[in-house]
């Protein structure tokens, strides 16, 4: 089992021995790039480090890799304006397996925060949006979190 991620077509596809899945995503809308602080999605080959919101119900929002207990709707979005891209549902975060690429150093993936997550649903998918990180549709990251596992290797491409 294995993932590859396609930024050019926005499409994140996960290949098992029960043949393939195509998920739509949204990744960084700076570009790609492996540096900290960029906010550009890191291209090469990484793994699922962690999985983290198992129980949380759909639309959960985490703060910190933390469930703060909040459902996301609308009206929190209003409510608080400060955030600006909202972690939902699941997190699946990535490390770097390339070192000087995108792992160690001031290009590692891990301490970058990459993850794949849940986003609000009013969010498009197909056009780079996020600020780093690949986001997803909360059933779509729901769906793929449950298929794989930790260490799973993902492939992110142009």
């Amino acid at each position: 089992m294995h993932i590859m991620l396609y930024i050019k077509s926005q499409q994140l596809v996960l290949h098992s021995n029960g043949g393939q899945l195509f998920y739509a995503v949204s990744t960084a809308k700076r570009g790609i790039g492996q540096l900290a602080g960029s906010e550009k999605t890191p291209l090469g080959k990484h793994i699922i480090r962690a999985k983290i919101g198992e129980k949380q119900p759909e639309n959960a929002v985490f703060i910190g890799r933390r469930p703060t207990g909040e459902i996301y709707s609308p009206e929190l979005a209003i409510a608080n304006p400060q955030r600006k891209d909202w972690i939902l549902t699941r997190i699946l975060w990535l490390s770097g397996l390339q070192p000087g690429f995108n792992r160690l150093g001031n290009v590692d993936s891990m301490r970058r925060y990459i993850y794949i997550h849940g986003t609000p649903d009013s969010e498009p998918m197909g056009r780079p949006l996020s600020h780093g990180c690949i986001r997803m549709r909360n059933k779509a990251v729901i769906d793929l979190f449950e298929r794989i596992d930790v260490g799973v290797p993902i492939n992110i491409v142009m």
